[in-house]
């Protein structure tokens, strides 16, 4: 798996979100965009990820920062995990795991002795030029807010 960093153009994407809509990188272009890649919706640490980042969206907005949440589920599904949890925010079908190979976050991953393939949990900051300002691979739910914090804080400053 290749990786992004800092620097680097982010990957462009066109996906379906919760409501059928096209989402791409450039209805972006111009404003920070955070987008975190989670494995499955409506799963715990799924669950935990996007209901902190739907609680940031407060202070992430007047900042100019838009929100974009990444799973291979279809858009039925990402849209029943929005409505129950209130969420608020595009959640995108990467069905063919196109845009999660090209950010670098899909590979072969291990559970209870079984091996298959699917998202590592990610998100990125991508900043109004559309470049990768900062990358977390292999980020824990709970760290993904903080974690979000600290560079837009490391950036403002």
């Amino acid at each position: 798996m290749a990786t992004l960093k800092p620097g680097d153009k982010a990957p462009a994407f066109a996906l379906a979100d919760q409501d059928n809509q096209k989402r791409s990188l450039a209805d972006y272009t111009g404003h920070a965009l955070f987008i975190y890649f989670y494995p499955k919706a409506l799963t715990p640490g799924c669950t935990t990820q996007s209901c902190n980042v739907r609680d940031a969206l407060a202070e992430l907005t007047p900042l100019g920062v838009a929100v974009v949440g990444i799973s291979p589920d279809p858009p039925l599904l990402q849209k029943q995990f929005d409505e129950h949890h209130g969420l608020g925010f595009p959640l995108l079908a990467d069905t063919e795991h196109a845009v999660a190979e090209a950010y670098g976050v899909w590979g072969e991953k291990s559970m209870y002795g079984k091996t298959y393939m699917g998202i590592t949990r990610s998100a990125f900051l991508i900043d109004a030029q559309g470049k990768i300002a900062q990358a977390w691979y292999k980020i824990r739910p709970e760290e993904t807010v903080p974690e979000l914090r600290k560079a837009l804080g490391s950036l403002q400053s």
